[in-house]
């Protein structure tokens, strides 16, 4: 059974989805930007902080499905400018350890309210 994933320490959502659905032992994350839930504006202009702050929110995410970073097994990150991926990078390497989830990334023509980045993520927990 289809099980929404909400949390009040999330920003707003821009649309009508869910902050992620869980599905017996996998979630399902909606793409987070980097948007502080307290002033529901994005964390800094910077792609470093849009990232930190898209991650954090992932954090929320997972913790309210019951979920860790341990538990993903891919992530899509989606980049309004393909040149700061290495800035993406090197803030995406501080949330996740070996073994990393599989992820694709790339750049696209526009993300919601002007991001810099967008990230979502599948997430499974061990059934042994």
């Amino acid at each position: 059974m289809k099980q929404p994933i909400e949390s009040p320490e999330l920003p707003k959502a821009v649309g009508p989805y869910s902050a992620a659905i869980r599905m017996g032992n996998m979630l399902f994350t909606a793409g987070q930007l980097g948007i502080d839930p307290v002033t529901n504006n994005f964390a800094g202009e910077t792609t470093q902080e849009q990232t930190r702050q898209a991650l954090t929110n992932l954090s929320v995410i997972l913790t309210a499905g019951g979920f860790t970073f341990d538990d993903i097994v891919k992530t899509t990150v989606y980049l309004a400018d393909i040149n700061e991926f290495q800035k993406m990078n090197e803030i995406y390497a501080e949330f996740f350890k070996a073994p990393y989830p599989a992820r694709s990334a790339f750049q696209v023509a526009a993300l919601p309210r002007g991001a810099k980045v967008e990230i979502e993520a599948i997430a499974v927990k061990s059934l042994g």
